[in-house]
């Protein structure tokens, strides 16, 4: 087995500036986003759009601006409504306390939709082209928000089988026991292989709506499965048919894009054949 190595938490010091792996964790999850993104504008139907529907690096970025918001707020606004609600009810200005920690990825993806329908609306796109678009480029920011998990020695996993050779102590835990590292699991199923599932789907046109369908059921499922790994939230504990709150919160989740997918089939048109959009000539693609 193999004891956390105690990560010191911040990167950098100078004087009384202190800046944390953490927030450099999100930098690396906004700079990926604007490298795939523009990989994207590559890709089939963005390519081929011109006019008013034309896709552009201005696009991107303001789409990004768009996406940290909905990020911080429903990120923050989600944890304090699905996971201490009567405590930021009874105490409604802690809800601000963002520097205390406390963000939910279920929030933050309900506030990144938001936004992206903001972001559509202000720019004429239709919404499931946007999503559409979106949905490859997130994984690896979520596969650097769990290095960032890991860095901070936190969320760490339920008990391990000693000869489970990359069992891991976490003595932060309180318990000096073998543990299953579930940031790394979480790194590589919802970061790393989902990316490699949606990236690889999303290389040829699809159905609108079919990109994100596959994201919310992928998602979902490598998180529902790696909950199986990861400790409960103490002050939550194991909830009903003993699944956490991210399980329940991940159920309708994959029902949603199930939901979805279902409705995407019955679609007779592709993004790759836009109202607005007129062909360009046929370009590599990258």
């Amino acid at each position: 087995m193999l004891t956390y190595p105690q990560i010191d938490p911040v990167a950098v010091k100078i004087g009384p500036l202190a800046i944390h792996w953490y927030g450099l964790t999100y930098l690396a999850a906004f700079a990926l986003f604007l490298l795939l993104a523009n990989l994207r504008l590559k890709h089939e139907p963005y390519r081929s759009m011109t006019g008013p529907a034309e896709w552009t690096r201005k696009d991107i970025e303001d789409m990004l601006f768009y996406g940290v918001l909905g990020t911080i707020v429903g990120g923050r606004l989600g944890y304090c409504i699905f996971y201490k609600p009567d405590y930021y009810l009874a105490n409604p200005l802690q809800i601000f306390y963002i520097w205390q920690g406390g963000m939910s990825f279920h929030g933050g993806m309900l506030g990144v939709i938001f936004s992206q329908w903001l972001f559509a609306r202000s720019r004429g796109k239709a919404f499931w082209q946007v999503m559409d678009f979106v949905a490859p480029c997130v994984p690896l920011g979520l596969a650097a928000g769990r290095v960032g998990n890991f860095i901070n020695g936190e969320l760490w996993g339920r008990a391990a089988d000693p000869s489970l050779p990359w069992s891991m102590i976490f003595p932060q835990s309180g318990a000096m026991i073998p543990r299953h590292p579930s940031q790394i699991y979480q790194f590589l199923l919802e970061g790393v292989l989902l990316f490699v599932i949606l990236w690889l789907y999303a290389r040829k046109p699809r159905k609108a709506g079919e990109v994100s369908a596959v994201f919310l059921i992928g998602y979902g499922a490598f998180r529902f499965i790696a909950e199986y790994f990861r400790e409960p939230d103490n002050f939550l504990g194991l909830l009903a048919f003993n699944m956490t709150m991210g399980q329940w919160l991940c159920v309708p989740m994959i029902l949603v894009g199930a939901v979805l997918w279902a409705w995407a089939a019955t679609r007779t048109d592709t993004p790759s054949q836009p109202p607005l959009a007129t062909a360009k000539p046929s370009q590599s693609t990258g």
